[in-house]
């Protein structure tokens, strides 16, 4: 996604459009974000992370983005604001604007359904039957539509998405490379020794604002829908079951597996390679950190953790040996206090 070069904003032009409290000189020039570590001349740094604070004493950007907290005591021009990262990004949006996609479609691109003056289509792109396209949507080379497939305005799908039939992505969302949406979910019924294939019949409905990371699969409903809501951002190489139901602004980090059924509530946050086991239902605010397997209902939010901790392995084997008898130990244990409970009332 290259950036429009050449937009260069006062820091007084930047509160006007963002907020913030401009402290030092408001007319310092910026021309691109950076890390504390890096920016130079025409840059400005932000502290998104309290380890990095010793930075502020040493880098050389024009200004930094700082939280209340750092208002006072730096030499820098700085923007403070009561979220330093969220600003930082807002900022770097305004800095890099993205590279307008030329409406059209491609000699080579085969379009089944009428396609809208604003749309781009690139080559060897394949849109088929009934498909509804909303304003301005992108769809990059070798993008593959399949029949009745609704896309909102302003849509991006980069190259090699694939969407199968009547799937509904909503409004202004970004798919990367290599999404594939509405692929069948695994389903299979056990007959005999054998799997009998189940048709899946659902659709996958992705809401507005939703963005999908390269390679990540959204399976398609058994007989319900498989639902993204509003504002979810899921990473690179996810893989998400059928009949899912993933709430409004919930956050999927890479390589995690959501089995078929599970149900995400609101801001639901997963960390890295966690595993989420099917028919699970999680609630609005819980944080599943990176590696966790959930294999029951979270009915409360706060973060949960099922991590071994990391260390060196011949101590790992040690205690993984130990936590194998730890059901007999409790067994012993209990006996233990039975006897000591028995002693005591005929003492």
């Amino acid at each position: 996604m290259p950036a429009a070069a050449g937009v260069v904003l006062s820091l007084s032009d930047i509160a006007a459009r963002l907020g913030g409290d401009v402290l030092g000189d408001a007319k310092t020039q910026i021309r691109q974000v950076a890390t504390l570590a890096s920016a130079g001349e025409g840059e400005i740094g932000f502290l998104a992370n309290l380890k990095y604070k010793s930075q502020l004493r040493t880098t050389r950007a024009s200004a930094v983005i700082v939280g209340p907290d750092f208002a006072d005591g730096l030499d820098l021009p700085r923007i403070v604001t009561r979220n330093p990262y969220a600003y930082y990004a807002r900022l770097a949006t305004l800095l890099n604007p993205r590279v307008a996609t030329a409406a059209g479609v491609h000699p080579t691109a085969f379009c089944g359904s009428e396609i809208p003056a604003s749309v781009s289509v690139g080559a060897n792109a394949s849109i088929g039957l009934g498909v509804i396209l909303g304003d301005s949507v992108v769809i990059h080379p070798g993008c593959v539509i399949g029949d009745g497939v609704r896309i909102g305005a302003g849509s991006v799908l980069y190259p090699n998405v694939t969407i199968y039939a009547g799937c509904s992505i909503g409004r202004n969302a970004i798919l990367h490379s290599g999404v594939v949406i509405g692929a069948d979910g695994f389903g299979f019924a056990p007959d005999q020794g054998q799997w009998v294939k189940i048709p899946q019949i659902g659709r996958v409905v992705i809401g507005d604002d939703v963005e999908i990371g390269a390679s990540t699969t959204v399976d398609r409903g058994a007989l319900d829908d498989t639902v993204i809501g509003d504002g979810c951002k899921l990473d690179n190489q996810i893989q998400i079951g059928h009949n899912c139901v993933i709430g409004k602004n919930c956050v999927v980090a890479a390589c995690a597996a959501i089995a078929g059924s599970v149900e995400l509530k609101d801001n639901v946050i997963v960390g890295g390679a966690a595993m989420i086991a099917g028919h699970v239902t999680i609630a609005s605010g819980a944080v599943i950190s990176g590696g966790s397997l959930v294999m029951k209902n979270i009915t409360r939010p706060g973060q949960y953790t099922s991590v071994f901790p990391l260390e060196e392995h011949s101590h790992w084997l040690h205690n993984a040996a130990q936590i194998r008898h730890l059901a007999k130990l409790a067994e012993r244990v209990s006996e233990l206090e039975k006897k000591l409970k028995n002693t005591d009332i005929e003492g």
